[in-house]
C-alpha cells in the first residue's frame, strides 16, 4: 500500500514524450498492475479504491497535458516554417558564385528558434557589376526584422536603377528617414565592382571590412568616417566613395558587430583579423565554415547577438597571366587588439 501510488509517475511521465493514446494505455497498464499487486498483498477494498482512482485522475490529466502539447508542437512547428520562409525571402541564399566572384555566408541568430534578425546582407548582380550590402539594425525583435526587410528591399531596387553607388546609399537613406524613428539607425557597409579591378566602399558608421592580400589581412578603415544610414538628417554629413584595387586572388571579409564583439568566458572579444589570417583558404565557404564554427567554440555554443559573415574571393582566369595592375596599399595590416 505504501508504494501503490508510486504507479501514478508512468501516465505522467508518459505525458511529456508520448501521445494521449500513449498515454491512456500507460495509464491502464498502471491501473491494472496496481489492482493485481493489491489484491495480491491483501489491500483492503476501500483503500485500492483510492489508489485506483488517483491513477485514473493522473492517467486523465495527463492525457490532457499530452494533447495539449502535441497541439503547441504542430503551432510551434508551423511558426517555425513560417519564419524559415520569411528568412528566405529577406535574408536569399547567396550562390557560390555570383559574376566574377566566389562567394560564401554564414548567418545566426541570436535567438536561434526565431531563424532571422537585425542583422542584414544581400548580394546581387547588376548592370553596374556586382554590388553587395552588409548591415545592423539597432535593436532587435520584430521591428528590427522590418528594418532589415525595409533596407534590403530598397537595396535590391536601387542597385538595378542607379548607375552611381552612393545614389542606391542616398535612396536607402530617403527610405529609412520616412519610415525610421529619431532613435532608430542602421549601420551597413555597401560595395560595388564596377570592372577593371577595384572595388568601391560605403561605409555608413559599420565595422571596417577586412581585405585579405598576399595572405595580409588589412582594415578597410573609411577615409571619411559617415554616420549611419537614418541620421544623416542630424549631422549633415554626406557618405562618401572609397576606392580599393581589387584583383585576382584578393578577398574581403565583411561582418557585423555580433562577430567581433563576441566573448569568451573570460570576457576577452573574439580576435577576428587573427583568426581569419588563421583559417584563410582559396574556397571562402571553408573559411566561413572553420571561422563559424572556432567562433561558437570560442563563446561557448551560443551567441548573443546575431551575426553575419560574408566572404567575397576574386579568383584567377584560368589560363591568365598575373594580373599586372597595381596593388596598391591598402593600409598597415591590422593587429587583433585594434579590432577588438
Amino acid at each position: 500500500m505504501t508504494w501503490l501510488p508510486l504507479l501514478a509517475a508512468g501516465p505522467a511521465l508518459a505525458a511529456t514524450t508520448s501521445r494521449p493514446w500513449g498515454v491512456l494505455c500507460v495509464g491502464l497498464l498502471a491501473a491494472v498492475l496496481g489492482a493485481v499487486l493489491g489484491i495480491r498483498d491483501g489491500v483492503p477494498g476501500h483503500e485500492l479504491a483510492i489508489v485506483l482512482s488517483a491513477l485514473v485522475a493522473v492517467t486523465l490529466a495527463s492525457g490532457l497535458a499530452s494533447a495539449l502539447r502535441v497541439r503547441r508542437e504542430r503551432v510551434l512547428a508551423a511558426v517555425r516554417s513560417v519564419a524559415e520562409a520569411a528568412q528566405h525571402a529577406l535574408l536569399k541564399p547567396v550562390p557560390a558564385t555570383v559574376g566574377p566572384f566566389q562567394v560564401a555566408v554564414r548567418y545566426s541568430a541570436a535567438d536561434a528558434e526565431a531563424r532571422i534578425g537585425g542583422d542584414l546582407y544581400a548580394l546581387v548582380p547588376t548592370p553596374y557589376g556586382v554590388r553587395l550590402i552588409v548591415g545592423d539594425v539597432r535593436g532587435k525583435g520584430l521591428p528590427a526584422v522590418g528594418t532589415a526587410a525595409l533596407v534590403l528591399g530598397v537595396f535590391r531596387e536601387a542597385a538595378y536603377d542607379e548607375p552611381d553607388l552612393l545614389d542606391v546609399v542616398g535612396r536607402i537613406e530617403r527610405s529609412l528617414a520616412r519610415n525610421l524613428g529619431p532613435d532608430d539607425f542602421v549601420t551597413a557597409v555597401v560595395a560595388g565592382y564596377p570592372g577593371a579591378g577595384r572595388m568601391e566602399v560605403v561605409n555608413c558608421g559599420h565595422a571596417p571590412p577586412l581585405m585579405v592580400r598576399d595572405s595580409h589581412v588589412m582594415a578597410v578603415a573609411p577615409t571619411h568616417p559617415t554616420p549611419p544610414l537614418g541620421l544623416r538628417a542630424l549631422t549633415g554629413e554626406t557618405p562618401s566613395l572609397q576606392t580599393l584595387p581589387f584583383t585576382d586572388g584578393d578577398q574581403l571579409l565583411l561582418y557585423t558587430d555580433g562577430v567581433t564583439e563576441a566573448r569568451n568566458h573570460e570576457r576577452e572579444f573574439y580576435p577576428l583579423a587573427e583568426r581569419v589570417a588563421r583559417h584563410m583558404s582559396d574556397e571562402p565557404s571553408r573559411t566561413l565554415a572553420a571561422l563559424h564554427d572556432e567562433l561558437l567554440a570560442y563563446v561557448g555554443g551560443r551567441l548573443h547577438d546575431d551575426a553575419a559573415l560574408l566572404l567575397l574571393r576574386k579568383p584567377a582566369a584560368v589560363g591568365s597571366a598575373p594580373a599586372a595592375e597595381s596593388r596598391a596599399s591598402v593600409g598597415e595590416p591590422t593587429r587583433p587588439s585594434l579590432l577588438q
